[in-house]
Parts: C-alpha cells; structure tokens; sequence
C-alpha cells in the first residue's frame, strides 16, 4: 500500500497508528477473523491502462474496497487535523478529534488487513480546498465526510450479499454517525439540530448509493475513483 500524503503538511504516517490503542485496535482487527478474514479471490487492485483511475471492483469485495476508499480519506484528513492544529484548538476539541482520529485509522486498517490482496492501493488526497489552521474550514470538512460517511455506509448496505459484512459495515456506520453528532455539537454546541439536516421525514439516516457518493469525494482525493462495476 502507498504511503498516504496529504496537504499541506505530510505526517508520520505510522507513528501516528503505533500510538492507537493497541488492544482496542487488534480487538477491532479481529472481527476480520470471525467474519472469514474477507479473504476473497478476486483481485480488485487495478489501475486502468494510461491513467491513475483506481477501479473499486466487483461484488461484495467492491463493496468493501469502497468502504475503504472512504475510509482512507476520512483518516488522512484527521491525521491531518492533529499534525497541524488550528489556532487555539481546546482541549476538549483535541480530545474529540484525537479520538476521530484513532477510530477512523482503525477502520481503515481494518479494511486494508479484511482484504487483503483484494485491497485497493493507498489514495492520495487531495485536501487543497481546505484551510487546517482555520477552525471552521476544518470543522465544515470534518461535517461534511461524517455525514458523507454515514449516508454512503446506509447506503451500500443493500448492495452486500453476505449478512456477516453487513453486520460489520452497521457497527462502523454507526460510529460514524456518533462522530457526526459530535462535529455538529462542536460547531453549534447544545443546538437542538444535531443531525444537521440527514434525518429524513420517516425519521431515518439518509442513504445514498455510491454513484451519488463518489462524485462527492472525488475532489479530495488525487487519484479517479471507479465505481462503475459495483453492485447497484
């Protein structure tokens, strides 16, 4: 996998992950095993002829490799968001993000050791668009990929054949969703909105499929994502 680089500063990448709780990560880790270790036979790790495009793949394992995909980019730009604070950053906000963080490196790892060779290669983000030393900037960004996540996570559920990775992909968006209500408390705190407009009128998460989701973090991230052979 690549080293992941992000703008503008690039971080130590696996210091950061040797300072993530070790027991809270191999407990984490070990759902792998229990659910089969996703080892499935497709390859999924291609790069289009010519160009940088990174194709998801087929299946569940696309699925997966979205899921990944996501991931990835969430843990780049909180790794980010500690590497270089912005102005006057509490403490409290430290401890919230610093725990953002960890848990967003953990699913990535997650992902990457569930898939193994079926695993795309590390994405590079692109994060130009956003100002670290501003503290709206970052909190906005950080809004915007929670709820991205969520919504992508509610999304691609329907698309998993196997109720093991489903059952997996519910506890992660899950966590999603309380980092969500955290960002919101910090750039609005005790507002009565916490869910920042994402609950529908049947009072549920909103859901939506990756061809709606890609094309939003597509900006973010260097490298052309592919979705077009996954489960629809």
């Amino acid at each position: 996998m690549e080293k992941i680089s992000t703008n503008p500063v690039v971080s130590s990448d696996s210091q950061i992950l040797s300072k993530v709780n070790r027991r809270y990560f191999l407990r984490s880790a070990g759902v792998a095993a229990a659910t089969g270790a996703f080892i499935l036979g497709a390859c999924t790790e291609k790069d289009l002829a010519g160009d940088d495009t990174v194709d998801l793949g087929t299946g569940d394992v696309g699925i997966l490799n979205y899921a990944y995909a996501l991931e990835q980019l969430e843990a780049a730009f909180y790794i980010q968001v500690m590497t270089t604070p912005y102005l006057n950053m509490t403490d409290a906000e430290k401890w919230a993000l610093t725990d953002i963080r960890d848990h967003e490196i953990i699913h990535r790892e997650f992902f990457k050791k569930a898939l193994g060779d079926s695993a795309i290669k590390g994405l590079t983000p692109n994060f130009a668009s956003i100002d670290f030393q501003d503290r709206m900037s970052v909190l906005k960004s950080a809004m915007l990929f929670e709820d991205t996540g969520v919504s992508a996570y509610n999304g691609a559920g329907k698309l998993l054949k196997d109720v093991n990775y489903l059952l997996v992909a519910g506890k992660i968006v899950s966590v999603e969703a309380r980092h969500a209500a955290i960002i919101a408390d910090l750039i609005n705190p005790n507002a009565l909105e916490f869910a920042n407009g994402q609950i529908n009128e049947m009072g549920l998460d909103r859901a939506y499929s990756p061809s709606v989701i890609l094309p939003m973090v597509q900006p973010f991230v260097m490298n052309k994502i592919s979705g077009n052979l996954l489960p629809r």
